[in-house]
């Protein structure tokens, strides 16, 4: 089972423009499966039926099982919490022609960018359709793993979209300025 590890080293400097089109400019994001609303009522019908057990077992003598049934709904309202914070995680692939501009945006707000040449760059798809699959480029002996976050069929195919961008950008030839021939 091989994996990667991540040794691309951040740029400071994200102000270098664009030389061309872009063949992709994809933002990847978590999946969040339980909208707000739902967190909410899911939340009330935990805590009413940790209540109401609590409640049950201080009615038959067994009251200090009460604090547990109040810590349990703490501990899973803590736990969503975290994920919904790591839900803000995005990442943004950017493939010209002449590089692959990775922006990566943490829940905290930190920025990270960096910036692989596309005519260097190696995709490497490990374990496809695996839950360990992952997605890296490189070049020189440096990975950048991208979508770790991402389910396994969408690593396959943010995979295949990010080969057939990684192609069309190489095969990209920017025209010479000039005028036409009379």
């Amino acid at each position: 089972m091989a994996s990667l590890v991540e040794t691309w080293p951040a740029s400071s400097d994200g102000s270098e423009e664009a030389t061309g089109p872009f063949t992709m400019d994809a933002e990847l994001a978590p999946n969040r499966s339980l909208p707000n609303p739902a967190f909410t009522v899911l939340m009330l019908t935990l805590a009413a039926v940790s209540f109401f057990s609590g409640i049950l077992f201080v009615s038959m003598g067994a009251w200090p099982v009460m604090p547990f049934f109040g810590l349990d709904v703490l501990l899973v309202w803590l736990a969503f919490r975290v994920s919904y914070r790591d839900g803000r995680m995005r990442e943004y692939v950017r493939v010209d022609a002449r590089d692959i501009e990775v922006t990566r945006q943490h829940p905290t707000g930190h920025v990270r960018r960096y910036r692989l040449p596309t005519g260097w760059a190696m995709l490497q798809h490990l374990n496809a359709g695996k839950h360990d699959a992952q997605v890296a480029i490189g070049s020189h002996g440096r990975w950048l793993v991208l979508g770790s976050f991402l389910s396994p069929k969408e690593r396959d195919e943010f995979a295949a979209a990010l080969g057939a961008a990684i192609d069309v950008a190489r095969r990209f030839q920017p025209q010479e300025p000039g005028g036409e021939l009379a």
